[in-house]
């Protein structure tokens, strides 16, 4: 089937065919490339690159099934199950990567969903790390309505909640949660006004057209995600997903590149498996339109490239720390985000909360 797909600028389309994105998938490499950067550079600005860091708040114990992840607590991957971080342990955290320079920081959970008692006390820390002056992000698994509500009062900035992967391939990924639960909690963060952060992870075994699928079903959604996080699978001994065939390096640029062309005014994230990228194979996202990375040597229950490689890395292609505005949730003032926006990797908590990252 011969699909037309326009090298004009993208326009904000929610109406994106499966086929469409077959065909930017196969173009020559260096035309979809091209096509990326003319799409990232009409909204950003493609030297500048976001950095944040993602601080576990409670590691392991997860009743889900999620096939890549070690914390689900039916695989025997080494992963403790741990309590709740305390409000005060959480911000001196926060504080350290305010004094490092930080501008957004994140807090996950490995929760099938948080309990309606959790809230108050994640709340407590959403409000505690606002008043320091820093944007904020969780990731906190299926939320009620009423739950958003409660996170957007106490100044959630972003909530992450990612489909995995394409509808049809889902099933053979998770079977504890169904794609539509996925969906409806994306609408209650939306209805609440909050932003969202919603991508999946490639490399789990799936086909180029379920890779396609996945970039469809974030497309299609009613308001594009804010912020597209594409993890490339780190397999984890224990879990079901070891041993898969590694994705090609050059069909994960291509899906890095397709993301940026079908939400160009999105942040498109390298996540998960960023550490056993090259310097070479990262600069070629950064190329095709990523444009946001996590900072830091941990990540989730995962490795990530040290701070000083990032640093390294980023002086060598000649990229910069993306600034941000931080709004207070009180009197809506707008502050500059401070500093570099990185952390350094101390403020990480040894064991961290999800099997990919947010």
């Amino acid at each position: 089937m011969s699909v037309h797909i326009s090298s004009d600028t993208p326009l904000l389309r929610h109406d994106w065919q499966r086929e469409e994105l077959l065909a930017l998938f196969d173009l020559p490499f260096p035309d979809l490339l091209h096509r990326a950067a003319t799409a990232h550079r009409a909204h950003f600005d493609p030297a500048e690159v976001q950095v944040s860091t993602l601080l576990s708040v409670k590691t392991g114990g997860c009743p889900e099934d999620c096939a890549y992840c070690p914390q689900a607590q039916r695989y025997d991957t080494g992963v403790a199950a741990q309590k709740l971080m305390d409000a005060e342990q959480v911000l001196a955290k926060a504080a350290q990567a305010k004094a490092a320079g930080a501008s957004r920081f994140c807090m996950g959970a490995a929760w099938r969903s948080p309990k309606d008692r959790d809230i108050p006390k994640v709340a407590e820390m959403i409000r505690g790390v606002k008043a320091l002056g820093l944007e904020t992000c969780a990731t906190l698994g299926m939320l009620s309505g009423a739950q958003a509500q409660a996170l957007k009062e106490a100044g959630l900035d972003y909530y992450n909640h990612n489909l995995d992967t394409a509808p049809d391939f889902y099933g053979d990924i998770i079977h504890t949660r169904q794609y539509q639960d996925r969906l409806d909690t994306l609408a209650h963060v939306r209805d609440a006004g909050m932003k969202t952060c919603c991508g999946g992870i490639v490399g789990m075994g799936e086909s180029r057209d379920q890779r396609a699928g996945l970039l469809q079903a974030l497309a299609n959604l009613p308001a594009h995600p804010d912020s597209v996080p594409i993890n490339r699978l780190v397999q984890v001994a224990g879990t079901p997903l070891h041993g898969t065939t590694e994705l090609d390096p050059f069909e994960f640029v291509r899906t890095i590149a397709v993301a940026r062309i079908v939400m160009p005014a999105s942040m498109v994230r390298l996540s998960a498996g960023r550490e056993a990228m090259s310097d070479e194979l990262q600069a070629l996202c950064f190329l095709a339109g990523a444009n946001s990375i996590f900072y830091g040597e941990k990540l989730l229950t995962t490795g990530n490239p040290d701070t000083e490689r990032d640093q390294a890395l980023f002086a060598r292609l000649g990229l910069r720390p993306m600034q941000v505005q931080v709004e207070n949730v009180h009197d809506h003032h707008r502050m500059e985000g401070a500093g570099s926006g990185t952390v350094h990797a101390d403020i990480t908590h040894p064991a961290p909360c999800c099997g990919q990252a947010a």
